[in-house]
């Protein structure tokens, strides 16, 4: 029920894409957001706004107009990049909604020696009203939402559940635009593909990620967004092994096709894949696993 949108073009500002679901584009495109986050708005009468997006004055009005003749109720929150959380306490001021989703971030305890990462993208004035966990569920009329935490791209990741449509708003957990960036410390490589297997154990028939367009026949996706990583893994392995010791190495050789500017993303991502292969005795490096470690074959 969507439209497929023109490179560079801004889609409607409110696109009904199912009976139960409407989104709204936030106006912050770019090379980590694609045509920008889309934030959903469930429901009718009793409504839910699921990541709202950036605290742009623009972007919460077109929100607030489209919920005028409801009652929004909560405002969820995926994770707390400042691409997805800041829109919720203006929208909370301003129609007395609960602001519930994933827990607030804490900074873990060796970020002074594995470095700051995406961690400084996180909002660090997100105050969730109330935080949700693992198959909490939320009823709005003839509507049920319901919590599944996916760990991985960040640590207090959620996805949550539209059991009326068999329906997965999945953040950037999993995205059709592009793989999901993880990068220590608070990004894990085992916890997202712990995350991926426990999610291609459900039934949903369609994901709404936060950024791009749905994902139709998501097992088959899934499948192959887990061979992907697998794969991935497989040739730093590789490079590992023909004597690429450092992750400017392995990024250069393995990622030399993709956009330059996101190459830092994919050494964030290399390293995640480096850790989790320490972890596994797969790999060993000098001193902790960090961007500026030299790695070796076990």
């Amino acid at each position: 029920m969507t439209s497929a949108l023109v490179p560079g073009a801004r889609p409607p500002a409110v696109e009904q894409v199912s009976s139960r679901i409407r989104r709204i584009v936030a106006p912050n495109p770019g090379p980590f957001t694609h045509t920008g986050t889309c934030a959903y708005v469930v429901g009718s009468g009793d409504v839910a706004i699921i990541d709202p997006g950036p605290a742009d004055a623009d972007h919460v009005s077109t929100m607030l107009a489209a919920v005028a003749g409801d009652r929004l109720r909560y405002v969820l929150v995926t994770h707390s990049h400042r691409d997805h959380s800041p829109a919720a306490r203006l929208l909370a001021e301003a129609t007395g909604a609960l602001v519930v989703g994933c827990a607030p971030y804490v900074p873990p305890g060796d970020i002074s020696v594995t470095g700051v990462g995406l961690d400084a993208a996180h909002d660090r004035d997100y105050a969730p009203d109330i935080v949700l966990t693992q198959a909490t569920r939320l009823s709005l009329g003839d509507v049920t939402l319901e919590t599944f935490a996916t760990p991985g791209h960040t640590a207090n990741h959620l996805c949550f559940a539209l059991l009326e449509e068999s329906a997965l708003f999945t953040g950037d957990h999993v995205m059709r635009w592009s793989t999901t960036v993880i990068a220590p410390p608070d990004g894990c490589m085992r916890d997202y593909m712990l995350s991926l297997e426990r999610q291609r154990l459900r039934d949903d028939q369609v994901l709404w990620p936060a950024h791009g367009d749905p994902i139709r026949r998501p097992q088959r996706y899934l499948r192959a967004l887990y061979n992907h990583r697998r794969a991935r893994e497989a040739s730093i392995l590789q490079r590992i092994s023909e004597g690429d010791h450092s992750i400017g190495e392995i990024v250069s050789r393995i990622y030399a096709g993709v956009d330059p500017r996101l190459h830092g993303a994919a050494a964030m991502t290399v390293l995640a894949h480096l850790e989790d292969l320490v972890e596994r005795d797969l790999v060993s490096c000098e001193g902790p696993s960090m961007i500026t470690a030299r790695y070796f074959s076990r």
